[in-house]
């Protein structure tokens, strides 16, 4: 399985970016996926949002919940990301993944290790 996440940039602060992740090389659409990012000067990767292709759910981190939106587009195998009302502290490298799905998915889903594919990661940048 590969991934091809795309859509990082600079903006300023209240801003918004669209970040898209394709995965292929998987026929299974219930697929769980995932982005998580990592801040600069951070050594981890904190969890963002996730949707879960069985159950057409999604799941977002406090920081970001009513201002980011992740959506599902199963037929594509796509997962896109929009991010609104964008700080400084948004800024990082965000990586998508793509997971066989867990019957614990609402705890799975916000895990690293949930994940068994990870993309490149693609760098985001709010200026102030």
């Amino acid at each position: 399985v590969q991934l091809q996440a795309s859509g990082g940039g600079t903006v300023q602060t209240g801003g918004s970016l669209r970040l898209s992740c394709t995965a292929s090389g998987r026929a299974a659409a219930d697929y769980a996926m995932g982005w998580f990012r990592q801040a600069p000067g951070k050594e981890s990767r904190e969890f963002v949002a996730a949707f879960s292709g069985k159950t057409g759910k999604t799941y977002y981190s406090d920081s970001v919940e009513g201002r980011f939106t992740i959506a599902g587009d199963q037929a594509k195998n796509t997962v896109l990301l929009q991010m609104n009302a964008l700080q400084p502290n948004d800024t990082a490298i965000y990586y998508c993944a793509t997971g066989t799905p867990s019957k614990a998915e609402a705890i799975m889903s916000r895990l690293e290790y949930g994940y068994e594919w990870w993309g490149q990661g693609t760098l985001v940048t709010v200026s102030s």
